[in-house]
């Protein structure tokens, strides 16, 4: 499209942004150096703490976090002056999108011919929807000439258009032949802009959440108090999205004015501005924390041993500081009157959201535990419950049948909504896809365990009628294990021994308790069973994950059950046969 500047970012706008990562750094660091020693000594205190009784009995899925690889052709609005051809693109299993000229140069192993991070993508399959988006990044002010170069969004009508829309990066535009293929594209799609964007939220690690702690002190600093989508993203990602929020208005003023032509025109050249603007913040921001690096494995290695023998005596020391905190500043009647009369709507809204994705996990996979009970019951062909078998273990990456799910988690955008005006919260999206990661955890415990107990509960010796009635049996087991799965746990912050973060502990001790009551109502119980911080705070095990998805290319290229670890099956497996 027209009105793109020739060269984006000149020298001295390069050098400035560099300038501005570094400030962003040298204000930043600080924090996370703070959080880090407040992370590890909440690690050691929770391991060397009292242990609750389990009530959640499932196995973990060592499989997560990945998508399912996703690939065939489509169509790419691209080039200078922009025109539509043909790529062909793939969904890697970690997220990124790359596209080819054509299939081959894939097959062989070439380079890509673009690539990108979905991280804070949206997916729009309308292309009047996309149209609108880009009137309001350039609207035409009063008495603006809108004549200008033509614009072949428009001059060629999508029938199934993919757009990729970001705040802060160029925007891909992509078609598909056909309805089918499109939906296809938008589930993966929106896989892999999940799975991007909740990977420090799916992490155990404490420097994972002191960085997340850090990124929330430093905003605090800057003056922001509410509550958004920033910290979706990698480390670096975050960090740049922060700084971009900074400079937007600057960048508006400076830029807008400026760019000529058509107002669609000027919206397309004003986000590859801002593309190279995020590029130049990314690259600086990555290489501030990849030079961090050293000294944080080293300062965690030593909080570790400086913490750890000491650890009872810094705890008694955090009490002292509590009691003193509290006898300060009567908690207790300064939040009754902010948080009690609103306590109960946030709880609902909530809950409501985690009911529904727990109930459709409970259905779908009591949908293909049945599946697989029929084909034990009626069939003979040991190929056919192959295959039934190992589509059954893929269920939890099926975005098809898993669209159930994520759709319950989707729904409750318009209720959280109504968090805003209250409380000035803005992070739907990190609440949505947190009810998405945990339908995906559920979907993935809830098939390792049931395939584990049917593994073995059967034996050569039974008959099919038999072996069903033992799977009967396991499928009772496995959604009981489900049905404690009740209530939302709202996440604690790290202690940490500074009066700042004591203080958070104080207000957030008097908050859990009041969240504790209205969810005991909610629930109409005295006890919760089985938390869902137990379980939406596990370790996903990464390691392996692109292994795997290579793996499963080179043995099984569209044909379920080929791989050698279900080949083993048969319509009597064995014990042994049926572990994943």
């Amino acid at each position: 499209m027209g009105g793109r500047p020739s060269s984006p970012l000149d020298k001295q706008q390069q050098q400035h942004l560099k300038g501005q990562v570094d400030t962003l750094l040298r204000n930043f660091l600080p924090c996370y150096r703070g959080q880090l020693a407040a992370s590890v000594l909440q690690q050691i205190s929770q391991e060397l703490g009292p242990r609750e009784p389990a009530g959640c009995q499932l196995m973990r899925s060592k499989k997560l976090p990945r998508v399912r690889e996703h690939r065939g052709p489509l169509t790419q609005l691209g080039g200078h002056p922009p025109r539509w051809q043909p790529i062909f693109c793939v969904l890697r299993g970690d997220g990124r999108l790359e596209w080819f000229s054509h299939r081959e140069e894939y097959e062989n192993g070439g380079h890509p011919l673009g690539s990108m991070a979905l991280t804070g993508y949206t997916v729009l399959t309308s292309q009047r929807e996309y149209l609108r988006l880009l009137d309001t990044l350039c609207p035409v002010s009063s008495g603006e000439r809108t004549q200008g170069e033509s614009d072949p969004l428009l001059e060629m009508p999508v029938h199934f258009p993919l757009f990729l829309q970001h705040p802060f990066r160029r925007h891909l535009c992509f078609s598909a032949a056909t309805g089918e293929v499109q939906r296809a594209w938008r589930l993966a799609l929106q896989g892999g802009i999940r799975l991007c964007g909740t990977v420090l939220q799916r992490s155990q690690a404490p420097a994972a959440r002191a960085f997340l702690d850090a990124v929330r002190l430093y905003r605090q600093h800057q003056g922001h108090f509410g509550d958004d989508d920033v910290t979706l993203g990698s480390d670096a990602e975050v960090l740049t999205g922060v700084l971009m929020r900074e400079l937007l208005p600057a960048l508006r003023a400076q830029t807008l004015p400026g760019l000529r032509g058509a107002s669609r025109n000027r919206a397309w050249a004003w986000t590859e501005l801002l593309d190279a603007v995020h590029a130049a913040v990314l690259a600086g921001a990555s290489a501030g924390l990849r030079a961090f690096q050293p000294e944080k494995d080293e300062l965690l290695a030593v909080l570790e041993k400086t913490i750890r023998p000491d650890v009872d005596q810094i705890l008694r020391q955090r009490g002292r500081l509590v009691g003193r905190l509290q006898g300060e500043r009567p908690l207790e009647s300064c939040l009754r009157g902010k948080v009690d009369a609103q306590l109960s709507l946030v709880t609902q809204k909530l809950l409501s959201t985690t009911e529904a994705v727990l109930l459709a996990v409970q259905s779908l996979l009591a949908q293909g535990m049945d599946r697989l009970s029929r084909h034990l019951r009626g069939s003979s062909s040991g190929t056919q419950l192959r295959k039934e078998v190992y589509s059954f273990g893929e269920m939890p990456w099926d975005p098809e049948l898993m669209q159930t799910c994520y759709c319950e988690a989707e729904r409750s955008q318009g209720r959280l909504g109504q968090l805003v005006v209250p409380f000035g919260f803005f992070g739907t999206q990190s609440l949505v896809f947190g009810a998405q990661d945990l339908a995906q955890q559920l979907m993935a415990d809830a098939v390792a365990t049931f395939l584990h107990l049917a593994d073995q509960c059967l034996t050569t010796a039974l008959d099919c009628t038999q072996a069903a009635q033992r799977l009967e049996k396991v499928r009772g087991r496995v959604l009981k294990e489900l049905l404690e799965f009740e209530g939302d746990v709202l996440a604690v912050g790290s202690p940490a021994l500074t009066i700042e973060g004591i203080y958070k502990d104080i207000v957030q001790g008097v908050l859990l308790q009041k969240i504790d009551g209205e969810l005991k109502k909610a629930l109409g119980a005295s006890d919760v069973s089985c938390m869902l911080d137990s379980c939406s705070e596990a370790p996903w095990d990464q390691t392996g994950v692109d292994e795997e998805a290579e793996a499963q290319r080179r043995t099984c290229p569209g044909q379920p059950g080929s791989s050698a670890e279900v080949q083993r099956l048969c319509p009597l497996p064995p014990p042994g046969t049926l572990r994943r």
